[in-house]
């Protein structure tokens, strides 16, 4: 599989389930909604209708303590999306201009930011990467 395809869908699940817990919700839920309308129409239904069981679901898994719940919903909609990149490889500059919308409203928290860095490098190449503030001092 593509890396970039599932670098997207990791990025676009751990999205959508981060922001079923805070106001930006719906424009979550409406825009992959929107999304599979577009270019998956016989699912978008049944599509919004997971969206809001798996958000019940976060909401008493939250309560009752349960990080699993969380992590397995979040996996659960990364394979989703996964599937539909894969199906429709279209899909993806939508996909990135919905997340690049929803960006904005995740929390602030470190643990909600996943940061997917990729690089090959040949012969003597050197690469550097960084998810944060990087300091090189060559001599």
């Amino acid at each position: 599989m593509d890396p970039e395809i599932a670098a997207l869908a990791g990025t676009a699940g751990t999205t959508v389930v981060t922001l079923m817990v805070t106001t930006a919700w719906e424009s979550a839920r409406d825009g992959m909604v929107a999304l599979w309308r577009r270019f998956q129409p016989a699912r978008a239904e049944s599509i919004g209708e997971e969206l809001e069981a798996g958000r019940a679901e976060l909401l008493l898994a939250r309560q009752a303590g349960d990080a699993e719940s969380e992590a397995e919903l979040t996996a659960e909609w990364q394979g989703r999306v996964r599937r539909l990149l894969l199906a429709r490889p279209d899909v993806a500059d939508e996909l990135r201009g919905l997340l690049d919308e929803l960006a904005p409203s995740l929390p602030d928290e470190p643990e909600t930011r996943h940061i997917h860095l990729q690089a090959r490098a040949s012969g003597s190449a050197r690469i550097y990467q960084a998810g944060r503030d990087q300091h090189i001092t060559e001599r």
